[in-house]
Protein backbone atom coordinates (compact mmCIF):
# COMPACT_ATOMS: atom_id res chain seq x y z
CA UNK A 1 0.00 0.00 0.00
CA UNK A 2 1.66 3.78 -0.65
CA UNK A 3 2.50 5.82 1.57
CA UNK A 4 0.48 8.58 2.60
CA UNK A 5 1.30 12.13 1.15
CA UNK A 6 1.23 13.40 5.02
CA UNK A 7 1.43 11.50 8.10
CA UNK A 8 1.36 12.01 11.75
CA UNK A 9 1.67 9.68 14.01
CA UNK A 10 0.97 8.66 17.77
CA UNK A 11 1.17 12.86 18.50
CA UNK A 12 0.59 14.21 21.96
CA UNK A 13 0.76 17.24 23.42
CA UNK A 14 -0.32 18.51 26.64
CA UNK A 15 -0.82 21.86 28.26
CA UNK A 16 -0.20 22.03 32.08
CA UNK A 17 -2.65 19.16 33.42
CA UNK A 18 -4.71 19.46 29.90
CA UNK A 19 -4.15 16.51 27.60
CA UNK A 20 -5.07 18.05 24.32
CA UNK A 21 -4.34 15.00 22.36
CA UNK A 22 -3.20 11.22 22.93
CA UNK A 23 -1.46 9.32 21.34
CA UNK A 24 -3.42 10.46 17.94
CA UNK A 25 -2.64 9.49 14.40
CA UNK A 26 -3.73 11.04 11.10
CA UNK A 27 -3.59 11.13 6.78
CA UNK A 28 -4.32 12.26 4.11
CA UNK A 29 -2.86 12.23 0.38
CA UNK A 30 -2.64 13.68 -2.74
CA UNK A 31 -5.77 14.51 -4.34
CA UNK A 32 -8.00 14.07 -1.43
CA UNK A 33 -10.12 16.35 1.09
CA UNK A 34 -9.99 15.35 5.11
CA UNK A 35 -12.39 16.99 7.68
CA UNK A 36 -11.73 16.80 10.91
CA UNK A 37 -15.05 16.19 13.61
CA UNK A 38 -14.47 16.87 17.12
CA UNK A 39 -16.65 18.57 19.85
CA UNK A 40 -15.23 21.77 21.63
CA UNK A 41 -11.76 20.97 23.27
CA UNK A 42 -11.61 17.64 21.39
CA UNK A 43 -8.38 18.71 20.31
CA UNK A 44 -8.78 19.50 16.76
CA UNK A 45 -7.35 23.06 16.37
CA UNK A 46 -4.02 21.85 18.44
CA UNK A 47 -3.55 19.12 16.30
CA UNK A 48 -3.30 21.26 13.04
CA UNK A 49 -1.54 23.71 15.00
CA UNK A 50 1.63 21.46 15.00
CA UNK A 51 1.28 20.45 11.43
CA UNK A 52 1.43 24.04 10.61
CA UNK A 53 4.36 24.79 12.83
CA UNK A 54 2.41 26.44 15.25
CA UNK A 55 2.57 24.20 18.09
CA UNK A 56 5.49 21.80 18.63
CA UNK A 57 4.36 17.88 19.61
CA UNK A 58 5.26 16.17 23.08
CA UNK A 59 5.72 12.74 21.48
CA UNK A 60 4.83 11.13 18.03
CA UNK A 61 6.40 11.97 14.11
CA UNK A 62 5.34 13.63 11.19
CA UNK A 63 6.42 12.76 7.80
CA UNK A 64 5.89 14.68 4.43
CA UNK A 65 5.74 12.95 1.50
CA UNK A 66 7.76 10.19 3.25
CA UNK A 67 10.04 12.11 5.06
CA UNK A 68 10.40 12.24 8.53
CA UNK A 69 9.36 16.27 9.40
CA UNK A 70 10.24 18.31 12.76
CA UNK A 71 8.56 21.90 12.72
CA UNK A 72 9.50 24.78 15.16
CA UNK A 73 7.58 27.22 13.17
CA UNK A 74 4.79 27.91 10.79
CA UNK A 75 7.94 29.47 8.27
CA UNK A 76 9.62 25.47 8.87
CA UNK A 77 5.81 24.68 7.69
CA UNK A 78 5.33 26.17 4.81
CA UNK A 79 9.30 25.32 3.42
CA UNK A 80 7.83 21.83 3.57
CA UNK A 81 4.62 22.74 1.61
CA UNK A 82 2.29 23.16 4.48
CA UNK A 83 -0.12 26.40 4.28
CA UNK A 84 -2.98 26.86 6.71
CA UNK A 85 -5.98 29.41 6.45
CA UNK A 86 -7.14 30.21 9.87
CA UNK A 87 -10.74 31.33 10.70
CA UNK A 88 -9.35 35.08 11.73
CA UNK A 89 -7.57 36.28 8.57
CA UNK A 90 -3.73 37.41 8.95
CA UNK A 91 -4.03 39.85 5.95
CA UNK A 92 -2.71 43.69 5.77
CA UNK A 93 -6.16 45.64 5.32
CA UNK A 94 -4.25 49.17 3.87
CA UNK A 95 -2.65 46.78 0.94
CA UNK A 96 -4.31 45.18 -2.15
CA UNK A 97 -4.49 41.79 -3.16
CA UNK A 98 -1.26 40.71 -4.76
CA UNK A 99 0.82 42.68 -2.39
CA UNK A 100 -0.34 40.23 0.73
CA UNK A 101 0.13 37.28 -1.51
CA UNK A 102 3.53 37.80 -2.24
CA UNK A 103 4.68 39.36 1.19
CA UNK A 104 7.30 37.81 3.18
CA UNK A 105 8.74 36.64 0.21
CA UNK A 106 12.65 35.84 -0.21
CA UNK A 107 14.30 36.52 -3.19
CA UNK A 108 18.16 36.88 -4.10
CA UNK A 109 17.04 40.35 -5.08
CA UNK A 110 15.76 42.73 -2.99
CA UNK A 111 13.04 44.20 -5.34
CA UNK A 112 10.63 41.48 -6.88
CA UNK A 113 9.38 43.18 -9.97
CA UNK A 114 5.45 43.72 -10.08
CA UNK A 115 4.96 42.39 -13.43
CA UNK A 116 6.80 38.90 -12.09
CA UNK A 117 4.55 38.75 -9.00
CA UNK A 118 1.30 39.05 -11.04
CA UNK A 119 2.27 36.50 -13.57
CA UNK A 120 2.75 34.00 -10.65
CA UNK A 121 -0.57 34.63 -8.97
CA UNK A 122 -2.40 34.62 -12.07
CA UNK A 123 -0.54 31.10 -13.19
CA UNK A 124 -2.08 29.88 -9.79
CA UNK A 125 -5.56 31.42 -10.67
CA UNK A 126 -5.83 29.55 -13.84
CA UNK A 127 -4.96 26.36 -12.56
CA UNK A 128 -7.12 25.86 -9.59
CA UNK A 129 -9.92 28.00 -10.48
CA UNK A 130 -9.31 30.75 -8.57
CA UNK A 131 -10.23 34.76 -9.02
CA UNK A 132 -9.72 37.49 -7.15
CA UNK A 133 -9.47 41.45 -7.92
CA UNK A 134 -5.35 41.72 -7.08
CA UNK A 135 -5.08 45.61 -6.81
CA UNK A 136 -8.28 45.66 -4.70
CA UNK A 137 -7.43 46.83 -1.12
CA UNK A 138 -7.83 44.16 1.87
CA UNK A 139 -10.53 46.63 3.73
CA UNK A 140 -12.61 46.78 0.26
CA UNK A 141 -12.70 43.05 0.00
CA UNK A 142 -15.45 40.59 1.19
CA UNK A 143 -15.21 37.99 3.51
CA UNK A 144 -14.95 35.84 0.23
CA UNK A 145 -12.52 37.24 -1.39
CA UNK A 146 -10.19 37.72 1.60
CA UNK A 147 -10.12 33.97 1.69
CA UNK A 148 -9.31 33.65 -1.43
CA UNK A 149 -6.30 36.06 -0.78
CA UNK A 150 -5.76 33.91 2.04
CA UNK A 151 -5.57 30.59 0.00
CA UNK A 152 -3.59 32.11 -2.76
CA UNK A 153 -0.84 33.33 -0.44
CA UNK A 154 -0.19 29.97 0.93
CA UNK A 155 -0.19 28.54 -2.74
CA UNK A 156 2.35 30.95 -4.04
CA UNK A 157 4.60 30.10 -1.41
CA UNK A 158 4.50 26.29 -2.94
CA UNK A 159 1.97 24.95 -0.46
CA UNK A 160 0.92 21.05 -1.43
CA UNK A 161 -0.82 20.67 1.89
CA UNK A 162 -3.73 23.43 2.51
CA UNK A 163 -5.11 23.25 6.16
CA UNK A 164 -8.96 25.32 6.29
CA UNK A 165 -10.10 26.04 9.87
CA UNK A 166 -13.96 26.80 9.79
CA UNK A 167 -13.39 27.97 6.32
CA UNK A 168 -17.55 28.74 5.87
CA UNK A 169 -18.11 30.28 9.23
CA UNK A 170 -19.18 33.63 7.69
CA UNK A 171 -19.51 33.00 3.83
CA UNK A 172 -23.33 32.68 2.49
CA UNK A 173 -24.28 29.69 0.55
CA UNK A 174 -23.25 31.08 -2.82
CA UNK A 175 -19.80 31.91 -1.35
CA UNK A 176 -19.58 28.33 0.35
CA UNK A 177 -20.67 27.44 -3.14
CA UNK A 178 -17.73 29.43 -4.82
CA UNK A 179 -15.09 27.79 -2.02
CA UNK A 180 -16.56 24.30 -2.46
CA UNK A 181 -15.47 24.66 -6.52
CA UNK A 182 -11.92 25.75 -5.66
CA UNK A 183 -11.66 22.91 -3.05
CA UNK A 184 -12.30 20.58 -5.75
CA UNK A 185 -10.00 22.44 -8.37
CA UNK A 186 -7.00 22.13 -6.04
CA UNK A 187 -8.07 18.47 -5.46
CA UNK A 188 -7.75 17.87 -8.43
CA UNK A 189 -4.59 19.46 -9.16
CA UNK A 190 -3.23 17.12 -6.47
CA UNK A 191 -3.45 19.10 -3.29
CA UNK A 192 -4.01 17.35 0.06
CA UNK A 193 -6.61 19.22 1.51
CA UNK A 194 -7.74 19.64 5.47
CA UNK A 195 -10.85 20.95 6.34
CA UNK A 196 -12.07 21.30 10.50
CA UNK A 197 -15.80 22.16 10.64
CA UNK A 198 -18.65 21.85 12.60
CA UNK A 199 -21.49 21.70 9.80
CA UNK A 200 -22.13 18.23 9.16
CA UNK A 201 -23.89 18.80 5.98
CA UNK A 202 -20.74 20.42 4.32
CA UNK A 203 -18.78 17.47 5.86
CA UNK A 204 -20.71 15.33 3.44
CA UNK A 205 -20.59 17.47 0.87
CA UNK A 206 -17.15 18.00 0.25
CA UNK A 207 -14.81 15.84 1.92
CA UNK A 208 -13.42 11.71 0.97
CA UNK A 209 -12.88 10.56 4.64
CA UNK A 210 -13.49 11.96 7.98
CA UNK A 211 -11.22 11.84 10.97
CA UNK A 212 -13.05 12.01 14.67
CA UNK A 213 -11.61 13.09 17.83
CA UNK A 214 -13.73 13.03 20.99
CA UNK A 215 -11.49 14.43 24.63
CA UNK A 216 -7.80 14.34 22.53
CA UNK A 217 -7.53 10.78 21.26
CA UNK A 218 -8.54 9.71 17.62
CA UNK A 219 -11.97 7.82 17.55
CA UNK A 220 -10.94 6.77 13.96
CA UNK A 221 -11.23 7.70 10.49
CA UNK A 222 -14.03 6.84 7.81
CA UNK A 223 -15.03 7.29 4.01
CA UNK A 224 -17.16 9.93 4.01
CA UNK A 225 -19.74 7.78 1.72
CA UNK A 226 -19.96 5.33 4.38
CA UNK A 227 -21.69 7.18 6.89
CA UNK A 228 -24.32 9.38 7.67
CA UNK A 229 -24.51 12.75 9.48
CA UNK A 230 -26.44 11.41 12.66
CA UNK A 231 -23.59 8.55 13.12
CA UNK A 232 -20.88 11.04 12.74
CA UNK A 233 -22.64 13.10 15.55
CA UNK A 234 -23.32 9.97 17.50
CA UNK A 235 -19.54 9.00 17.35
CA UNK A 236 -18.47 12.47 18.41
CA UNK A 237 -20.91 12.90 21.60
CA UNK A 238 -20.43 9.55 22.47
CA UNK A 239 -24.77 8.97 22.11
CA UNK A 240 -27.55 9.56 20.13
CA UNK A 241 -28.65 13.36 19.59
CA UNK A 242 -31.40 14.58 17.54
CA UNK A 243 -30.57 16.85 14.72
CA UNK A 244 -33.69 18.35 14.59
CA UNK A 245 -34.17 21.45 16.14
CA UNK A 246 -37.68 22.44 17.33
CA UNK A 247 -39.49 25.81 16.86
CA UNK A 248 -42.15 26.63 19.41
CA UNK A 249 -45.50 28.13 18.37
CA UNK A 250 -45.02 31.97 18.56
CA UNK A 251 -47.50 34.15 20.90
CA UNK A 252 -50.04 35.98 19.18
CA UNK A 253 -48.84 39.44 18.27
CA UNK A 254 -50.39 42.04 20.16
CA UNK A 255 -48.20 45.21 20.52
CA UNK A 256 -44.97 45.24 19.05
CA UNK A 257 -42.36 44.95 22.16
CA UNK A 258 -39.81 46.69 20.28
CA UNK A 259 -40.05 49.40 17.78
CA UNK A 260 -37.13 50.32 15.45
CA UNK A 261 -37.65 52.82 12.49
CA UNK A 262 -35.81 54.29 10.04
CA UNK A 263 -32.08 54.22 11.87
CA UNK A 264 -29.43 55.56 10.59
CA UNK A 265 -25.81 55.21 11.49
CA UNK A 266 -22.52 57.00 10.08
CA UNK A 267 -18.58 55.83 11.41
CA UNK A 268 -16.22 58.49 11.87
CA UNK A 269 -15.15 58.34 8.06
CA UNK A 270 -18.71 59.18 7.49
CA UNK A 271 -18.89 55.16 5.92
CA UNK A 272 -22.70 54.26 5.91
CA UNK A 273 -22.86 51.55 8.36
CA UNK A 274 -26.98 51.41 9.33
CA UNK A 275 -29.89 52.89 6.61
CA UNK A 276 -33.04 53.87 7.75
CA UNK A 277 -33.19 50.12 9.09
CA UNK A 278 -37.08 49.42 10.49
CA UNK A 279 -38.59 46.68 11.95
CA UNK A 280 -40.52 45.24 14.91
CA UNK A 281 -39.56 42.22 17.46
CA UNK A 282 -42.76 40.64 19.06
CA UNK A 283 -43.46 39.30 22.27
CA UNK A 284 -42.69 35.28 21.95
CA UNK A 285 -41.07 35.15 18.62
CA UNK A 286 -37.67 35.01 17.42
CA UNK A 287 -36.65 36.84 15.10
CA UNK A 288 -33.56 35.97 12.73
CA UNK A 289 -31.25 38.61 10.97
CA UNK A 290 -28.90 37.40 8.47
CA UNK A 291 -26.56 39.13 6.65
CA UNK A 292 -22.72 38.92 5.26
CA UNK A 293 -19.91 40.00 8.29
CA UNK A 294 -20.21 43.74 8.63
CA UNK A 295 -23.80 44.86 7.74
CA UNK A 296 -24.68 46.62 10.14
CA UNK A 297 -25.14 43.68 13.11
CA UNK A 298 -23.17 44.30 16.07
CA UNK A 299 -23.81 48.30 15.59
CA UNK A 300 -27.54 47.27 15.86
CA UNK A 301 -27.04 45.41 19.10
CA UNK A 302 -24.92 48.74 20.56
CA UNK A 303 -27.84 51.05 19.78
CA UNK A 304 -30.77 48.71 20.71
CA UNK A 305 -28.78 48.43 24.04
CA UNK A 306 -27.64 52.07 24.60
CA UNK A 307 -23.54 51.37 24.23
CA UNK A 308 -23.68 54.10 21.30
CA UNK A 309 -26.43 56.57 19.63
CA UNK A 310 -27.85 56.69 16.36
CA UNK A 311 -27.51 59.88 14.29
CA UNK A 312 -30.97 59.33 13.59
CA UNK A 313 -34.44 57.15 13.97
CA UNK A 314 -36.02 55.93 17.24
CA UNK A 315 -35.92 53.16 18.87
CA UNK A 316 -39.16 52.19 21.36
CA UNK A 317 -39.72 49.59 23.89
CA UNK A 318 -43.46 49.19 24.97
CA UNK A 319 -43.49 52.61 23.79
CA UNK A 320 -40.86 54.20 25.51
CA UNK A 321 -38.16 55.71 23.57
CA UNK A 322 -34.48 54.18 24.04
CA UNK A 323 -32.35 56.41 21.74
CA UNK A 324 -31.01 58.54 24.25
CA UNK A 325 -30.17 56.13 27.12
CA UNK A 326 -27.34 54.47 28.36
CA UNK A 327 -27.41 50.42 29.74
CA UNK A 328 -27.62 51.88 33.15
CA UNK A 329 -30.40 54.46 32.33
CA UNK A 330 -32.39 51.57 31.06
CA UNK A 331 -31.65 49.57 33.59
CA UNK A 332 -32.93 52.19 36.32
CA UNK A 333 -36.07 52.69 34.12
CA UNK A 334 -37.55 48.86 34.97
CA UNK A 335 -36.84 47.71 31.20
CA UNK A 336 -35.94 44.35 31.43
CA UNK A 337 -33.74 43.57 28.52
CA UNK A 338 -30.84 41.38 27.80
CA UNK A 339 -27.88 41.19 25.79
CA UNK A 340 -25.33 38.12 24.40
CA UNK A 341 -22.66 39.61 22.66
CA UNK A 342 -20.49 38.35 19.94
CA UNK A 343 -17.41 38.59 21.54
CA UNK A 344 -18.91 36.53 24.72
CA UNK A 345 -15.17 36.97 26.50
CA UNK A 346 -13.98 40.47 25.76
CA UNK A 347 -17.05 41.91 26.22
CA UNK A 348 -19.89 39.76 28.00
CA UNK A 349 -17.42 38.57 30.27
CA UNK A 350 -14.56 39.32 32.55
CA UNK A 351 -11.90 36.22 31.42
CA UNK A 352 -9.94 36.41 34.26
CA UNK A 353 -12.79 36.42 36.93
CA UNK A 354 -14.57 33.85 38.26
CA UNK A 355 -17.61 32.71 37.91
CA UNK A 356 -18.90 34.05 40.76
CA UNK A 357 -17.66 37.32 40.12
CA UNK A 358 -19.01 37.78 36.79
CA UNK A 359 -22.56 36.87 38.14
CA UNK A 360 -22.47 39.72 40.40
CA UNK A 361 -21.20 42.01 37.34
CA UNK A 362 -24.61 42.34 36.72
CA UNK A 363 -26.17 43.11 40.23
CA UNK A 364 -23.41 44.56 42.14
CA UNK A 365 -24.80 48.16 41.94
CA UNK A 366 -28.06 47.33 43.27
CA UNK A 367 -26.97 46.24 46.39
CA UNK A 368 -27.96 48.59 49.30
CA UNK A 369 -24.51 49.92 51.08
CA UNK A 370 -20.77 49.89 50.20
CA UNK A 371 -20.59 46.41 50.72
CA UNK A 372 -21.37 43.54 48.03
CA UNK A 373 -22.88 40.69 49.07
CA UNK A 374 -21.05 37.78 47.84
CA UNK A 375 -22.98 34.97 50.04
CA UNK A 376 -25.72 35.96 47.72
CA UNK A 377 -23.30 36.23 44.45
CA UNK A 378 -22.38 32.49 45.44
CA UNK A 379 -26.17 30.72 45.53
CA UNK A 380 -27.10 32.70 42.06
CA UNK A 381 -23.71 31.33 40.87
CA UNK A 382 -24.31 28.17 42.26
CA UNK A 383 -28.05 27.90 40.92
CA UNK A 384 -26.92 29.05 37.53
CA UNK A 385 -24.39 26.28 37.34
CA UNK A 386 -27.15 23.85 38.43
CA UNK A 387 -29.75 25.24 36.34
CA UNK A 388 -27.95 25.14 33.21
CA UNK A 389 -25.60 22.46 33.35
CA UNK A 390 -22.59 23.79 33.30
CA UNK A 391 -19.23 21.98 33.63
CA UNK A 392 -17.07 23.71 35.90
CA UNK A 393 -15.04 22.67 39.07
CA UNK A 394 -16.53 24.87 41.31
CA UNK A 395 -18.42 28.22 40.88
CA UNK A 396 -14.86 29.93 41.42
CA UNK A 397 -13.45 28.85 38.85
CA UNK A 398 -12.09 31.65 36.30
CA UNK A 399 -13.93 32.09 33.18
CA UNK A 400 -11.43 31.78 30.57
CA UNK A 401 -10.31 28.14 31.78
CA UNK A 402 -13.99 26.93 30.89
CA UNK A 403 -14.64 25.74 27.55
CA UNK A 404 -16.69 27.33 24.98
CA UNK A 405 -19.74 26.10 25.50
CA UNK A 406 -19.91 26.51 28.90
CA UNK A 407 -18.64 29.90 28.40
CA UNK A 408 -21.84 30.91 26.74
CA UNK A 409 -23.86 29.08 29.24
CA UNK A 410 -22.30 31.28 32.21
CA UNK A 411 -23.37 34.48 29.89
CA UNK A 412 -26.38 33.12 29.14
CA UNK A 413 -27.55 31.71 32.27
CA UNK A 414 -26.37 35.23 34.10
CA UNK A 415 -28.73 37.36 31.91
CA UNK A 416 -31.91 34.81 31.43
CA UNK A 417 -31.86 34.84 35.57
CA UNK A 418 -32.30 38.67 35.67
CA UNK A 419 -35.48 37.46 33.34
CA UNK A 420 -35.91 40.03 30.21
CA UNK A 421 -38.61 40.89 28.84
CA UNK A 422 -36.21 41.12 25.19
CA UNK A 423 -33.53 39.03 24.46
CA UNK A 424 -30.93 39.90 22.00
CA UNK A 425 -28.54 36.99 20.66
CA UNK A 426 -25.20 37.58 18.77
CA UNK A 427 -23.60 34.75 16.95
CA UNK A 428 -24.15 32.87 20.05
CA UNK A 429 -23.13 29.02 18.76
CA UNK A 430 -20.30 30.59 17.24
CA UNK A 431 -17.51 28.02 17.43
CA UNK A 432 -19.71 25.36 19.59
CA UNK A 433 -19.88 21.95 19.04
CA UNK A 434 -23.41 20.47 17.69
CA UNK A 435 -24.05 19.35 21.60
CA UNK A 436 -23.80 22.85 23.01
CA UNK A 437 -25.69 24.20 20.28
CA UNK A 438 -28.45 22.43 20.37
CA UNK A 439 -28.30 23.18 24.24
CA UNK A 440 -28.30 27.36 23.25
CA UNK A 441 -31.26 26.87 21.15
CA UNK A 442 -33.38 25.12 23.74
CA UNK A 443 -32.77 27.85 26.12
CA UNK A 444 -33.89 30.24 23.38
CA UNK A 445 -37.00 27.99 22.68
CA UNK A 446 -37.51 28.24 26.60
CA UNK A 447 -37.55 32.08 26.57
CA UNK A 448 -39.62 32.37 23.47
CA UNK A 449 -42.11 30.02 25.56
CA UNK A 450 -42.42 32.32 28.49
CA UNK A 451 -43.47 35.10 26.16
CA UNK A 452 -39.66 36.90 25.66
CA UNK A 453 -38.64 38.43 22.34
CA UNK A 454 -35.54 37.38 21.02
CA UNK A 455 -33.24 38.92 18.24
CA UNK A 456 -30.93 35.98 16.62
CA UNK A 457 -28.13 37.44 14.89
CA UNK A 458 -26.76 34.20 13.32
CA UNK A 459 -24.84 32.85 10.62
CA UNK A 460 -26.06 29.15 9.77
CA UNK A 461 -29.22 29.72 7.66
CA UNK A 462 -30.32 25.99 8.55
CA UNK A 463 -30.63 27.12 11.91
CA UNK A 464 -32.14 30.61 11.31
CA UNK A 465 -34.76 28.90 9.10
CA UNK A 466 -35.38 25.99 11.54
CA UNK A 467 -35.39 28.41 14.83
CA UNK A 468 -36.61 31.64 13.56
CA UNK A 469 -40.45 32.89 13.45
CA UNK A 470 -39.06 35.49 10.93
CA UNK A 471 -35.56 35.98 9.55
CA UNK A 472 -35.02 39.42 9.06
CA UNK A 473 -31.97 40.02 6.12
CA UNK A 474 -29.61 42.93 5.70
CA UNK A 475 -27.02 44.14 3.41
CA UNK A 476 -25.05 47.30 4.46
CA UNK A 477 -27.43 48.16 6.88
CA UNK A 478 -30.39 48.14 5.09
CA UNK A 479 -33.28 45.49 5.24
CA UNK A 480 -33.53 43.73 1.96
CA UNK A 481 -36.25 42.17 3.10
CA UNK A 482 -38.21 39.97 5.82
CA UNK A 483 -38.87 36.44 4.94
CA UNK A 484 -41.12 33.91 6.72
CA UNK A 485 -39.62 30.22 6.94
CA UNK A 486 -41.37 26.60 6.31
CA UNK A 487 -44.06 26.05 9.41
CA UNK A 488 -43.50 29.72 10.42
CA UNK A 489 -46.69 31.87 10.45
CA UNK A 490 -47.90 29.92 7.96
CA UNK A 491 -44.88 31.12 5.87
CA UNK A 492 -44.10 28.82 2.67
CA UNK A 493 -40.48 28.75 3.05
CA UNK A 494 -37.36 30.51 1.39
CA UNK A 495 -34.22 28.64 -0.01
CA UNK A 496 -31.19 29.77 1.37
CA UNK A 497 -29.80 30.44 -2.23
CA UNK A 498 -32.81 32.95 -1.95
CA UNK A 499 -31.47 34.21 1.80
CA UNK A 500 -27.63 34.20 0.07
CA UNK A 501 -28.66 36.92 -2.83
CA UNK A 502 -30.42 39.01 -0.72
CA UNK A 503 -27.07 39.09 1.71
CA UNK A 504 -25.15 39.96 -1.08
CA UNK A 505 -27.71 42.92 -1.92
CA UNK A 506 -30.18 41.91 -4.17
CA UNK A 507 -33.51 43.69 -2.86
CA UNK A 508 -36.53 42.09 -3.48
CA UNK A 509 -38.71 43.54 -5.49
CA UNK A 510 -41.84 43.10 -3.72
CA UNK A 511 -40.29 43.74 -0.28
CA UNK A 512 -39.64 47.14 -1.92
CA UNK A 513 -42.76 47.55 -3.41
CA UNK A 514 -45.50 46.61 -0.42
CA UNK A 515 -43.51 47.16 3.18
CA UNK A 516 -42.70 51.12 3.53
CA UNK A 517 -43.87 50.16 6.92
CA UNK A 518 -42.03 47.00 8.65
CA UNK A 519 -43.28 43.91 9.09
Amino acid sequence: MPQAYVAMHHISKRFGTVQANDDVSMTVDRGEILAILGENGSGKSTLVNMLSGIYVPDSGSLCINGEKRFFKSPQDAIVAGVGMVHQHFKLIPVMNGWENISLGEHESTPFLPKKKIIAKIKALEERFGLCIPLTKKIYDMSVSEKQTVEILKVLYRGASVLVLDEPTAVLTPQETTRLFSMMRAMKAGGCAIIIITHKLQEVMEISDRVTVLRKGKSLGTVHTKDTNPRELTEWMVGGSISLEIHREKPLPRERPLLEVRSLSLKDPQGVQILNSLSFDVFAGEILGVAGIAGSGQKELCEIITGLRHPDAGSIRFFGENLGSLSPRSIKKKGIRLSFIPEDRLGMGLAAGMSITDNILLSSYDSTPGPLINRFKGRIQAETIVSRYAISTPSVQHIVKKLSGGNIQKVLLGRELEQEPRLLITAYPVRGLDIGASYSIYDMLNAQKKRGVGVLFIGEDLDVLQELCDRIMVIHRGRVMDILYPSGALGGSGVSKEDIGLLMLGHTSELYRATHTNPV
